[in-house]
């Protein structure tokens, strides 16, 4: 099974992820959102080597510690096309919610919808499932039935669509379309809060349901 270790990640409590391979020891780390050193202290403690910086969406909470995580990996920072506009404007989007800014590079690569990423034997596929932002990304990982869906689903609840770029229909279509046609055993890492699984929300959540 693929190594993972999920947590919380300061200013507004995002869920970074550490997906790593147990062969290679290869990792990818998903939505640094702040905490560079505590990121990378549970990078070594796992003896891991990051090779890729996924982000699920470019709201300034999940990618804060991007630019310091790639100066000390040297890891590709990974973003869909769709949401550099986002990425570009994180000094004001700082400003809005009085947090410290600090540059972070742009993006070195645009992910694609279905695009799958090898992190040594580990294969990960991006799922571009647009609504909390436009270039809104999901992480499917289908030999150990896990997806990380950043801010489009939560436990009983899905991102908000009212910030910048967001659209309910969309965010209803990319549930119902992308990520409800994955397997009802998929446990789900949320962009904030706990986990939850595919089979669950289908029946319960309250927002979208089959």
């Amino acid at each position: 099974a693929v190594i993972r270790k999920t947590f919380s990640v300061p200013p507004l409590g995002c869920n970074c992820s550490i997906i790593g391979d147990p062969v290679t020891k290869q990792a990818i780390v998903v939505d640094p959102g702040g905490a560079h050193e505590q990121i990378l202290r549970e990078v070594q403690k796992l003896g891991l080597t990051v090779t890729h910086i996924l982000h699920t969406h470019a709201h300034f909470d999940h990618f804060l510690a991007s630019g310091e995580m790639k100066k000390a990996t040297g890891a590709t920072i990974c973003l869909h096309q769709d949401d550099l506009g986002l990425w570009n404007n994180l000094e004001l989007q700082c400003r809005m919610f009085g947090v410290t800014y600090s540059p972070v590079p742009l993006p070195d690569y645009c992910l694609k919808d279905e695009e799958k990423l090898s992190v040594g034997q580990v294969s990960v596929t991006a799922l571009h499932t647009p609504g909390h932002t436009p270039g809104s990304m999901s992480f499917h990982v289908p030999g150990d039935n896990l997806v990380l869906a950043g801010d489009t689903l939560f436990r009983g609840s899905i991102g908000r669509t009212d910030l910048w770029g967001g659209d309910f229909d969309a965010i209803e279509r990319s549930i119902r379309e992308r990520l409800y046609t994955l397997e009802d055993a998929t446990i789900v890492v949320t962009g904030h809060g706990p986990e939850t699984q595919i089979g669950l929300e289908k029946e319960t959540n309250q927002f979208v349901r089959v």
